[in-house]
Formats: structure tokens, sequence, C-alpha cells
């Protein structure tokens, strides 16, 4: 309940020019720069991963850049740079709030973790993850990234609001639902309450004011992501019934013997290459299961890590990903299985070890 709260609030945003807004106004704040627009380019992806969930990164932010970025009259090797950076980081950024992945919501869920205790945990992981990330993307795709473009191609980006008023509203009304995530949480109230009760309230007053349809939203949201993980509990249930998740707990067990540091990063990278391998919601809840066992509820944090990390190594390991591929095909760009599998397994690996680490030494 809680990310189709998520994912109806951020078409609805979308729909009024929200996102549009923020892409146009973090172009022209790099004043022409290239490097320090590939930075900003990322910190907007983190912004949007963190608040609206990576699956909401995918679908709607990456069509406004790639669109930006063919005004900007860029060539194909940059825009892939930003491209595929921009799709690392809607993956590791979404650790802060347990609504920032569907992999978070299920392990909040499945071990009551409430959502102040949960964001008390994840912030430095956080923040580690997004600065590593953003460092080693630009370490990696500087070559391609060009020192001068030319902004004076883009529009103002007041003209693609279609309500200024409720643009300004957005901004309240977003502040006054995360401060309804934490008073909630004080008296004991679910996430999804106030994600599906704020991306619903959300909707009726866009509709109030008529700048968006209503019936179109809910019928073009994005509802195979919800079909797509219920089907995932009756992959589970096999796996564990055949036995994995007893040889997974066998393992967790042993490894919470050697140290906090040694089995949150093991714990994170068996996560993270179980992930990429057979996708990360499937991961998600067989780690999950086999660490009920195990008494250390830093590794069901590491198990997290390493299922929105880890899937960056393979185009199938997270529907986020497969989503984002999917929407660049639609728009003519299309990268290739060992294409992108290079890129994943250069940069995801380091910036784990560190998020995971930062996670050991809070």
């Amino acid at each position: 309940m809680a990310f189709i709260g998520i994912i109806i609030l951020s078409m609805v945003l979308d729909e009024i020019g929200f996102f549009e807004w923020c892409a146009i106004k973090m172009a022209k704040l790099s004043k022409g720069n290239g490097h320090l627009m590939f930075v900003y380019a990322l910190l907007l992806g983190a912004f949007v991963s963190a608040l609206f969930a990576n699956d909401g990164a995918a679908l709607i932010l990456t069509p406004i850049l790639l669109a930006k970025m063919k005004i900007l009259k860029l060539n194909a090797k940059t825009i892939l740079a930003f491209l595929l950076a921009g799709g690392f980081i809607a993956d590791s950024a979404s650790l802060p709030f347990v609504f920032s992945n569907l992999t978070n919501i299920v392990t909040a869920n499945y071990f009551s973790i409430g959502f102040a205790e949960y964001l008390n945990t994840m912030i430095v992981p956080f923040v580690v993850s997004v600065v590593v990330s953003i460092g080693l993307l630009w370490l990696v795709l500087r070559k391609d990234i060009p020192t001068k473009i030319d902004i004076s191609l883009l529009k103002d980006e007041n003209e693609v609001l279609k309500s200024k008023t409720l643009f300004l509203f957005s901004w309240f009304f977003l502040a006054l639902l995360i401060a309804g995530y934490f008073i909630g949480d004080s008296y004991g109230l679910p996430v999804s309450l106030f994600a599906l009760g704020g991306g619903i309230i959300f909707l009726l007053i866009a509709t109030y004011l008529k700048t968006v349809n209503a019936k179109a939203i809910i019928k073009n949201a994005p509802w195979q992501v919800v079909w797509f993980s219920i089907g995932l509990y009756v992959v589970v249930y096999g796996l564990k019934n055949a036995g994995l998740t007893d040889y997974l707990s066998l393992i967790l067990q042993d490894l919470s013997t050697r140290g906090d540091a040694i089995a949150i990063v093991g714990t994170g990278f068996i996560s993270a290459f179980l992930s990429a391998i057979m996708n990360n919601m499937p991961t998600v809840m067989i780690m999950d299961i086999a660490l009920v066992d195990v008494s250390n509820q830093a590794l069901a944090y590491a198990n997290i890590i390493g299922c929105n990390l880890g899937p960056k190594m393979t185009p199938f390991g997270s529907l986020a990903t497969l989503l984002w591929l999917h929407v660049l095909a639609q728009k003519g760009v299309k990268i290739g299985f060992w294409q992108y599998s290079k890129f994943g397994l250069m940069i995801t690996p380091p910036v784990l070890l560190v998020v995971l680490l930062s996670l050991a030494y809070l």
C-alpha cells in the first residue's frame, strides 16, 4: 500500500510539471559547466529516489532527463554517461526511508522496524552511498562529460508548470507528509497509512483544481510493479521449501559469530550477488526469512543495502532497472547486456563495500 501511494503521488507531481521544473532548474544552476551538471543531475536523482522510490526515479525522471539532454544537443556518449549514472544513483540512493525502495518496505515490515528507527540507522549509509557513488561515477565517466553545455537552449522552468500554486503547495505538502510519518511512527501507525493517504489526498486536490485527470493517473499507474511483487511470494516460498533459506541461515549464523564488520559485509555481499543473479525482490524475502534466527538486526539493514545496490551488477537484478531499460528502449536508447554488466560490475562492488562498512562502524 505504501508503494502504491508513493507512485500515485509521484505521477501527480510529474503531471503538474514538478520533476521537469527540477530538471531544468538543476541544469541552469550548473551555469553550463558540464561536470557540475553531471553532479547536480545525480543529486536530483538521489532526491527523487529517496522521496519517491527508485522505481519512481526510473519511470519518471529518466525520460525527462533524456529529453532535456537532447534539447541541449549532447552527443550519444555524453547522453549514455548521464543515463548510466542516473540509473545507478536511482538504486544506490534508495536507502534513507522505509518507502524509498520496495525491499526497504518488505524488510521493515518483516522485522517490525519503525520509520524513525529505520531512518536513524540508514541516514549515514545513505549519505555515504550518494557521495561515493557520485565520486566514482564521475571518475569513470568524466571523459564523456563536456566541459561546457549551452543551457540557453532550455526554456524557462516556470513555463512547464501546469499550476504554479499547486507546485508551491506541493513542497509544503511533502514536508507535511514526512512530518506525518514521524508523528504516525510515535503512535505506532503504519507508514502505508500516510503514504497511500497522502498520495490519494494530493490526487484529489490536483483533480479538484482541474490540473490532472484522476482516472488517467490511476489507469496509467505502473500496476505491473505490484503484480510482479505479489507473484514473487510464490517463488520465494518455493525456494524456502527447497531448503535454500535453511542453508543461508547456517551461513549467516556462522558470519554473525565473526564480528559485526565481517557479518555485515558478508551478509551484504551475499544479498548483492543473489540479487544480481535472481532479482532483488525474491532475494530480500529469502534473506529476511534466513535472518530470523540470527540475533543481529544490523544484518537486516545489510541485507537491504545488498539488495538495493547488488542488482546494479546485471540488467535483470531489479525491477527498477528493467523498467529503466524499457523506458530507454521506448525512447530509442538501447543498452546491451554486456555493456550494462561491465559498467555495473565496475561500479557496484566498491560502492557496496564502503556503504556496508559505514553501517558497521556507525
